[in-house]
């Protein structure tokens, strides 16, 4: 058999296959679609995805459900979502956390470069400094100075070890130079009850987590993490503007699914992320809570992932941040 028939019996061979994986990707989804949040419900990635979930459900023709898989710094939920079969029924949602902890964690168990492709950032979360009303500092430069008064009497709260509320305030701590003790949680959740029920001092509070107890006056919001204002607080002063100039760290979340995932699935997740992200309500919702909308394409948010995996080992190696 000469060269050229053998390939042209190979490819003969192969239509078969190509037509499949085609069909398969307009079939897509057969079930429902499980979005996999590593953090317990309440906190802010919870809250967005909660949001999200119901449109994604009508443009996909399947139920869409949100599955709170906390622990292990988000690991343990992202590990169900690298190990489970390539074809875009489990979705697992990274965070900072996720550029954090190859920097952080010597034992993981995924390879967070290799094993999950990256779909859309869906948002950016601004955090806010804040305290319960028990302590008596009504603003960032007070705050500051009561933890240099008393120091490690204070204590923090966090989303668990390499969380944003975690890296913020440790940020903090280094920018300033006061000492305070960490209390990591199992979530954004747990880390805002904590703090309204005083058993924790202060906390990096995302927006959408504890933008009521605000309200309420169940919590005191001392400043914004991020560089500008945001709308949601509008009346609350950034850190850097508020005494701690350079002050900048901000959380955000995606979504991501086991690498061998055909692109034509991946190209219609993105597709269905960035319809929901675009309906006016969503979007109002979402700013509302402090949870600015993006749904970048997968290239970009690839592009996103790469560079916050190289700024957290800088800041990492900088500040000498540390997992209990």
């Amino acid at each position: 058999m000469n060269v050229t028939l053998r390939r042209y019996l190979l490819a003969l061979w192969s239509v078969p296959f190509i037509y499949a994986g085609a069909a398969d990707a307009q079939s897509y989804p057969t079930r429902p679609v499980r979005i996999v949040v590593p953090y317990s419900p309440g906190g802010s990635t919870d809250v967005v995805f909660r949001i999200l979930a119901p449109r994604l459900t009508e443009d996909l023709g399947q139920p869409v459900l949100v599955e709170n898989r906390p622990g292990g710094s988000s690991t343990i939920g992202l590990d169900i979502a690298a190990k489970s079969p390539p074809d875009g029924h489990t979705l697992g949602v990274p965070n900072i956390t996720f550029g954090a902890n190859p920097s952080l964690r010597k034992n993981m168990p995924f390879d967070t470069e290799k094993d999950l492709v990256p779909v859309s950032q869906i948002s950016m979360v601004t955090l806010v400094l804040s305290v319960h009303p028990s302590v008596p500092a009504r603003s960032v430069k007070a705050l500051i100075a009561l933890a240099k008064a008393k120091p490690g009497s204070l204590n923090y709260g966090s989303a668990g070890n390499a969380s944003a509320n975690h890296l913020a305030t440790e940020r903090f701590k280094y920018m300033t130079g006061i000492n305070m003790v960490h209390i990591p949680y199992k979530g954004g959740g747990p880390a805002v009850v904590s703090l309204v029920g005083g058993e924790t001092a202060l906390l990096f509070a995302t927006i959408p987590s504890s933008f009521q107890h605000f309200q309420s006056g169940k919590l005191v919001a001392l400043g914004v993490s991020t560089l500008k204002r945001n709308v949601a607080l509008p009346d609350v002063p950034t850190i850097a503007e508020a005494g701690v100039p350079g002050f900048e760290s901000a959380e955000w979340n995606g979504v991501v699914v086991p690498t061998g995932t055909p692109s034509a699935v991946i190209d219609r997740l993105h597709r269905a992320f960035a319809k929901a992200l675009s309906i006016p309500e969503v979007r109002e919702r979402m700013i509302g809570l402090g949870a600015d909308p993006v749904g970048s394409s997968p290239a970009e948010f690839s592009a996103f992932i790469k560079k916050e995996i190289a700024t957290w080992a800088k800041v990492i190696k900088e500040v000498g941040i540390t997992v209990e």
